[in-house]
Parts: structure tokens; sequence; C-alpha cells
């Protein structure tokens, strides 16, 4: 971490025990056993929010991440890691740098040389790529095939290729597209070597990052990219949001579809068996497949804005 740098990890985690302490009345000794960490680390860090000012008569903090939502969300739904960027949501466009610089800030922050990366394709994905500064020599493994949309700028072996020529790490790609005809063509294609070793990788993966869509025009890229057909029929079998592909109904439980048989990318299965997964949703139309997203058991991190945050949370 650079020298007088407080990351957005460091930062929600002091607004937690804070919030804890302060205003729940919680001793310290419990919340050192539900953080993992010693009493005395968090009587330094509830220390440390109020030597730095986060803490004054309420959690707050003078930037861009507000840290009491940030902290509600992570409270309510048990992530591992939770940023809430209070930032306009006027242009889809800036919104997605704007959180894409949060979730970059978060990652540098948060993984280590130990770490696998798992990139899914999402624009947020992309932007986030465009942001983060070098990683500890991290491999790359691409979890999804390549989508092009109009006016996108890169494509998942694009992403994954970016982050680990920064970090020197192994990018681990395949050239094949998200979606194909038919079921016998995806079997063909996961099947070429670049395609399983790639897949082969996906049990390394201690930390991905992935895109969260509602099943609606202009909500989700797949969706866009997908037959009349396919949109109606996933509809009619109850499907809600979709995390970079795989399919949840609006409770988070798993949809198996026709359409996940001529994909090539991660499944239900190995996603969920990815330690932590940082989710990137925007936009309040969202919130629906955000909280389907939050109660899969999918998701281990988020970043996201005040907007989507709180309807998240009023609703949740």
């Amino acid at each position: 971490m650079d020298q007088g740098f407080t990351g957005p990890a460091h930062l929600v985690l002091m607004a937690s025990l804070a919030r804890g302490h302060l205003i729940q009345g919680r001793s310290k000794i419990e919340l050192a056993a539900e953080f993992g960490l010693s009493r005395f680390k968090v009587a330094r860090l509830i220390d440390e929010a109020r030597d730095s000012g986060l803490v004054r008569i309420e959690i707050r903090h003078h930037g861009a991440i507000d840290v009491d939502l940030s902290a509600r969300l992570a409270e309510r739904y048990e992530l591992t890691h939770s940023v809430v960027v209070d930032t306009p949501e006027d242009d889809a466009a800036s919104l997605r740098e704007h959180l894409g610089r949060a979730a970059a800030e978060l990652l540098n922050e948060v993984i280590t040389a130990k770490d696998v990366l798992g990139l899914a394709w999402a624009r947020a994905v992309s932007a986030m790529a465009r942001s983060l500064r070098p990683l500890p020599g991290t491999p790359v493994v691409q979890l999804t095939g390549a989508l092009t949309v109009p006016g996108g700028r890169d494509t998942s072996v694009d992403v994954v290729r970016e982050v680990a020529s920064s970090s020197g790490g192994t990018a681990h790609v395949f050239y094949a597209p998200f979606t194909v005809p038919d079921a016998a063509t995806a079997r063909a294609l996961r099947q070429q070597p670049e395609v399983a070793r790639a897949f082969g990788r996906l049990p390394s993966v201690t930390k991905a990052v992935a895109g969260i869509g509602l099943w609606e025009p202009g909500q989700s890229t797949l969706y866009d990219a997908s037959s009349e057909s396919d949109r109606q029929e996933l509809h009619r079998l109850g499907v809600c949001a979709d995390v970079s592909g795989v399919f949840l109904d609006i409770d988070g439980r798993p949809v198996h579809t026709e359409l996940a048989e001529r994909m090539i990318g991660i499944d239900y299965a190995q996603m969920r068996a990815i330690p932590e997964l940082i989710a990137i949703p925007y936009g309040v139309a969202k919130a629906p497949a955000v909280r389907a997203a939050l109660r899969s058991g999918l998701v281990g991190g988020l970043v996201t804005h005040t907007a989507l945050a709180r309807l998240v949370l009023d609703d949740g």
C-alpha cells in the first residue's frame, strides 16, 4: 500500500468496527471474534478511526466512499468487502468509470502475491482494468468467452491480457465467443486445448471480478446480445439476474437454461467455489438483480453507488 494511502477495505473495516462498538455497543472482544482479529487490533483500528476524523458524531469519510452505507451492506449480506461510492448516476459511462476506479483501488489493496485473479467480461470490469495498478505478479484467468457489443473497447481476452501484462503474471486466456448457436459446438470448443487449460485453472482462482445484469432490455449485455426466443425462454424460467452468464431467479437460486449449454464461460458451481467474487453493479433498475446475486451466496464483495445501495438495503 502507498505511504499515507488508506485503501477502501481498510477504511470500511475501521467504519464497521467503530459502528459496532460506538453505536451498537458491542464489545471489542465480540468484534474481534466476528472479524477474525485480535482485540488489540480492534482497539487500535477504532482509535485510528477516531484520530483520522472518520468518527465524530456519525461515521463518515471526507471523500467519495460512503462508509456508513458500505458497512451496512457488508453487515446485512455478510460481505467480505463492501465499497459504496457517493457519485451521481446521471451518465452510465461516467458511473462505470467511477466504480471501476473504486474497484481497482479495492483490488490493489486486498490482492496478494498468493492470489489468482479471475476476470469475467463486463463493461464495469473493463473500466476497473483500465484503472488497476500493477498487481504482485498475479496470474489472471479468463472466466468468460468474448462478447462483442456496440462501442465496446475491450474483449474478455484484452482485459485479462492487459491486467496480467502490467502485473508480470501469467494470462490464462482463450479465443472463443461467449455464446454459440448450439450445445454441440459449445462442447467442442470447451475441449479445445487453450479453453480446457484456462478452465483447468478455475479451482486455483481465489478472487474474481464480475458484473451483474438484470434480465431486461438495456440492463444486461448478455440479454441484449441474445435472440428474442432466448430472452423469452429465460423470462419464462424466472431468470431475474445474470452474474456474468450465471443465471439466477429473484431469490438467488440458480436457474438451469438451454442457453447456458451454449455458453463458453464459468458455471454456477465453479463460481460458487471461488473464495471471493467481487461484483460491480450500477444503475438503480438493477436493484432486484443485485439482491438476487447477494442472496445467492456467490458474491463476497460489492462495489456500487449510493442510490443503488440504498435501494438494495431498503428492500432487502
